[in-house]
């Protein structure tokens, strides 16, 4: 069998060809060494056939890393960890709040801004200088879906609207010149034309490119509790419910690990995994 000719199959349903480089830059992306990547490869060569999914690709990299180093394994499974803060929206707009908290911005979540015809409950207020910005964010729970233009249409008429009745106020303090709207997946290409239009900021998994959802979780090393390899499902959930979104939130706290009754030995594993994740926003804070 041609190997550089097999089909592989996307979470969204859709066929492209399988591609070595995409899988060794995505495990370059994470810091794997040669060595490493090497091994990955040759076992996923080795394993492909026609209509393999890249879930499926996935687990087998995955399981390699875990075996090899687990924070490696932590980083490569982001995109799922970020799935994995759902079934609700909620637990998602807290991380948003979070990434903004660390790049300077005094955040708000689930605030109810007046505009000039209606309120809004909005997900994110963010405010930095004497400028406000506020977030919508679109959470998806499954793979394969992208957020169309309707996202951007509707979200745009509420910034409108909030945004002429903020400006009108001089006791707010701010101008309010900015709205987002944020996914964990991707957006569709008439959503990013209109987005660039209409001057709504658009931050998805892999958009704006330099800038992505995953450029700024990897660059500040602001990682989700979820793609934790050593903490269990119940554990990792009970420390959402308790507001713990980001990996570095435990560290120098580890007061919640304690709450969970977790063993001195299996802490410090834990927290090790976590401090060489989180090592490069630690480092250059």
């Amino acid at each position: 069998m041609d190997k550089n000719n097999i089909d592989i199959i996307k979470s969204s349903g859709k066929k492209v060809k399988f591609s070595l480089s995409k899988l060794r830059s995505s495990l370059k992306r994470i810091g794997a060494s040669r060595e490493t990547i090497n091994s990955i490869i040759d076992t996923v060569r080795d394993e492909l056939y026609q209509g393999i999914s890249t879930n499926e690709i996935y687990n087998r990299a995955y399981a390699i890393l875990k075996k090899k180093k687990s924070y490696m394994a932590s980083k490569y499974k982001l995109k799922k960890a970020i799935y994995e803060l759902g079934p609700t929206g909620f637990p998602f707009e807290r991380f948003i709040k979070a990434l903004l908290q660390y790049s300077g911005y005094d955040a708000f979540v689930g605030e109810v801004l007046q505009g000039k015809c209606v309120s809004h409950e909005i997900d994110v207020v963010a405010h930095k200088g004497n400028e406000t910005t506020v977030i919508e964010c679109k959470f998806h729970g499954e793979q394969g879906l992208n957020c169309n233009v309707k996202v951007p249409l509707y979200i745009n008429s509420r910034f409108q609207d909030v945004k002429e009745h903020w400006n009108n106020v001089s006791e707010n303090g701010t101008k309010l010149n900015a709205g987002w709207v944020v996914t964990n997946t991707r957006f569709t290409e008439d959503a990013v034309k209109y987005g660039r239009c209409c001057g709504l900021y658009l931050l998805s998994w892999d958009y704006p490119e330099g800038e992505s959802l995953r450029d700024r979780i990897d660059n500040l090393g602001l990682y989700p509790i979820t793609v934790s390899t050593l903490l269990t499902k119940r554990e990792k959930q009970f420390l959402l419910s308790r507001s713990i979104v980001l990996c570095r939130q435990l560290i120098g706290d580890v007061f919640y690990l304690d709450h969970l009754g977790i063993s001195e030995e299996r802490k410090e594993k834990i927290l090790n995994e976590i401090e060489l994740l989180c090592n490069y926003s630690i480092q250059y804070e």
